[in-house]
């Protein structure tokens, strides 16, 4: 497992989750990206790191999934899904416990310029729910 970017997809797992996405139907795609958004949000006082990186990645496909889709001036590789207002809710629950202290995803970055960009793009992923 590799991390090479601090793009919601720039890492194996949050690659493979985005690829496995895009094979489902749109309406199970929702349900699946619902379920990791659950994860992250039923999780205890620790967010674990590949259930924080699923839900960052399932945030940024829901809103149009390229590397970098909270980017206004890139054109969304695909549609946008119709995101339930219960599950954009979850979404913005979501990412702010990945954002936050208990969060294993936000406390594994070792430089803190990288920790930065990452934490910018997050913000940006989640603003595209509000």
């Amino acid at each position: 497992m590799g991390t090479w970017g601090t793009g919601p997809f720039q890492s194996d797992l949050a690659d493979d989750f985005k690829d496995w996405l895009h094979g489902l139907p749109p309406q199970e795609a929702v349900a699946a990206i619902q379920e990791a958004f659950q994860r992250v949000v039923d999780s205890g006082s620790v967010v674990d790191g590949d259930d924080g990186a699923e839900a960052v990645a399932a945030a940024a496909y829901a809103i149009g999934g390229g590397d970098t889709p909270a980017n206004p001036e890139e054109t969304p590789k695909r549609a946008v899904l119709q995101m339930p207002e219960p599950v954009r809710a979850m979404a913005r629950q979501a990412l702010s416990r990945v954002l936050g202290d208990g969060s294993k995803l936000a406390q594994g970055w070792v430089d803190s310029t990288t920790a930065a960009e990452w934490r910018q793009e997050v913000q940006a992923i989640r603003r595209a729910f509000e």
